[in-house]
């Protein structure tokens, strides 16, 4: 028995907005992932940077900086076995106002002629730890405005302080 000979089949037709849509307020808000190799045409592909369209003029979409992030497969080759990851993050108003999260990551190593195995942390050295880089990313970002800590984030002179 065929099922579709009994049913009713109907044309569907989309309505037109009512009004006027312009083509740029779809594109503003829009936020925009892209690796900092594209932008700079580095070897570097690991560091992403989001992007948010403010405004629209004729072709062009002028971006601001929303985020910058790390690549997946970079963040597993960071974090290994028999050591220690400390983990920090600080909300810190710009000068020219923008209120950022910065997120940070460090792990203890080896020292050179060292036999054991594991290195870890004790629980107060890693509170310890935690504030001096709670403090340094405090420091670092206060005193700048955004385009100036973009360019701190761009060749990793923080994580360097840190």
């Amino acid at each position: 028995m065929d099922m579709t000979r009994d049913k009713q089949w109907y044309q569907r037709r989309v309505r037109g907005t009512t009004g006027t849509k312009i083509a740029a307020d779809a594109l503003k808000g829009r936020v925009y992932e892209c690796a900092l190799a594209d932008l700079n045409n580095d070897e570097n592909a690991f560091r992403k940077f989001k992007l948010i369209c403010e405004d629209v003029q004729g072709k062009y979409c002028y971006t601001n900086f929303h985020g910058m992030d790390m690549t997946r497969d970079k963040l597993c080759s960071l974090v290994r076995k028999w050591q220690t990851l400390i983990e920090a993050h600080v909300d810190v108003k710009t000068t020219d106002g923008y209120l950022l999260r910065v997120f940070c990551m460090g792990f203890t190593k080896k020292l050179p002629k060292q036999i054991k195995k594991t290195s870890y942390a004790q629980s107060s050295q890693v509170r310890a730890i935690r504030r001096k880089m709670m403090d340094t990313m405090t420091k670092q970002v206060a005193g700048d405005d955004l385009k100036a800590l973009v360019h701190k984030l761009i060749p990793d002179s923080i994580g360097k302080d840190i």
